[in-house]
């Protein structure tokens, strides 16, 4: 199984990039991931996020469903299911994944070589600030967090194989297909 990551601080725009390939390439899989945390409007069961509850991620958790899995922002766990990967190789598809930094190294771990893993960087922490406001984060303790969060992230680069600049969500989707894609699909 092939599979490529996008990663990055929260508010890089890993997951519209992530949407705007899918639009594009029939041969990619998103890979949806589990969450403890309730869904933002909009987002969809089973579609955007497996939304658990602490009982039903605690009973996956010891069933040894999961890939990988961490515990981030305001306490919220996230994970790869087993039973995703499955259901992307049937299909015969390239895995997407969208995970946050931790998750990525994790998920690297267990996949090795069949993980191309992107890094997305954006223009500055004071336009990850604007991004992460224009989202409707929750609280200024999440929103200080996040960006604490991203500083330490970011001195992570050198971990993955690629680091896309995403100035501009086109451009850097055009430096994505040129680099990266073609040898992927």
């Amino acid at each position: 199984m092939k599979a490529l990551l996008l990663t990055g601080p929260s508010g890089s725009g890993k997951t519209t990039i992530a949407q705007l390939l899918l639009q594009k390439y029939e041969n990619l899989a998103f890979s949806i991931s589990a969450t403890t945390r309730p869904p933002r409007t909009g987002e969809v069961h089973g579609k955007d996020y497996y939304f658990l509850s602490e009982e039903e991620f605690d009973r996956e958790i010891e069933q040894g469903g999961f890939v990988e899995w961490e515990r981030l922002f305001s306490g919220y766990r996230y994970g790869t299911l087993y039973r995703e990967l499955e259901r992307i190789e049937a299909l015969g598809k390239v895995a997407l994944f969208v995970k946050d930094v931790k998750g990525a190294l994790s998920l690297k771990k267990v996949l090795g070589e069949k993980l191309t893993t992107v890094f997305l960087v954006p223009p500055s922490i004071e336009a990850l600030r604007e991004r992460l406001l224009t989202r409707g984060i929750s609280s200024v303790a999440d929103l200080e967090e996040r960006l604490v969060r991203a500083e330490e992230e970011l001195r992570m680069l050198p971990q993955f194989d690629f680091v896309l600049y995403n100035d501009e969500i086109s451009r850097a989707v055009q430096r994505l297909e040129r680099h990266i894609i073609g040898r992927l699909l």
